[in-house]
């Protein structure tokens, strides 16, 4: 990856970093409700999916969905503005942090863990059918890769030879419980030859390294061989979700992780190391990074909230009216 590139890439990390800093205002102040989830320490793996996928592929994150909103293209405001709960969010602040969906660039999410792939595959068998070369993206973390979906979707995507790529996010954690006591193999990337698929483990905190291997997954998928499977290892920050005590995780581990293996840490280095901006030029993208987000975190603020009137819109089935 050249100098330029890569920085474009790390001033998109630290873009993802700071939605999700500005999602985290909205918590203590209750502008938020329910439970929010971050992906703060997992954004090399976010950042490594920019520039690959087209706005006809389909992307279906997470609970921790943000990062891969924004490298799908979704525009910062109104997807902050549906994290807020505001009428002038991707779904009018009906669905929340954890329903975020964009129609015009496929994107969208699910808050079940593990549900992401069966959505997925839907996308692959439907880009088969109407014999488009389109490819579906359903991510996953280790905790989601072992729930019954992510065998039968990628038994089934082997078996009808789909255009699906499986992308786990193994940030060590399902919850509480650690990959090592969950899982019975050493990676999730090797069960891949299972199913007649493309496998890869890949360093989750290494952008230059994703980007290449999700683009080769993406080429495989597309060239109509049928699905891929790439684990991305890295690290979550924070807890499972806001208000997690986050008891289940060693006293001044994530601390020490965080010192160490900061993926914005960790690019930052690799740029000056190779001499391909300046202290002051990624100081200045950072600060005009951090002032796009304030702003938009400023105007979504004022933004209205949904009208209650319209609160049983959108729902299958309606309650006789008082």
């Amino acid at each position: 990856m050249d100098g330029p590139t890569l920085v474009a890439r790390y001033t998109e990390m630290v873009r993802m970093r700071r939605f999700e800093e500005a999602c985290l205002e909205g918590v203590p102040t209750r502008e938020i409700h329910g439970e929010l989830h971050t992906g703060i320490g997992q954004e090399a793996v976010a950042a490594g999916l920019i520039g690959t996928l087209r706005d006809d592929d389909a992307l279906v994150s997470t609970h921790r969905s943000h990062l891969h909103g924004l490298a799908k293209g979704v525009p910062v405001r109104p997807m902050l503005a549906e994290i807020y709960e505001r009428a002038t969010g991707l779904c009018g602040g009906f669905g929340g942090h954890m329903h975020l969906f964009d129609p015009e660039r496929r994107f969208s999410t699910t808050g079940i863990v593990g549900a992401t792939l069966p959505v997925a595959l839907g996308h692959a068998w439907a880009a088969q059918m109407e014999g488009r070369d389109s490819v579906a993206v359903g991510v996953t973390g280790d905790g989601g890769a072992n729930t019954g979906g992510f065998h039968e979707s990628l038994n089934m995507a082997g078996a009808w030879n789909l255009p699906l790529v499986v992308l786990i996010e193994n940030n060590e954690w399902a919850i509480s419980v650690p990959f090592t006591e969950s899982t019975s193999t050493a990676t999730l990337a090797e069960r891949a030859a299972a199913y007649g698929a493309w496998g890869r483990r890949v360093d989750g905190l290494d952008v230059e390294a994703v980007a290449e291997a999700f683009a080769e997954a993406v080429e495989h998928a597309r060239a109509g061989n049928g699905p891929a499977v790439l684990e991305a290892t890295c690290y979550r920050f924070r807890g499972h979700f806001e208000g997690d005590l986050d008891l289940y995780r060693p006293a001044g581990e994530k601390d020490q992780r965080r010192q160490e293996q900061d993926p914005l840490a960790l690019t930052r280095a690799r740029i000056l190391e190779r001499g391909a901006a300046t202290e002051a030029q990624l100081d200045a993208a950072e600060a005009a990074v951090t002032a796009e987000i304030a702003a938009a975190l400023a105007m979504v603020r004022a933004d209205p909230m949904p009208d209650p009137a319209t609160a049983r819109d959108h729902v299958f089935a309606k309650g006789p009216s008082s």
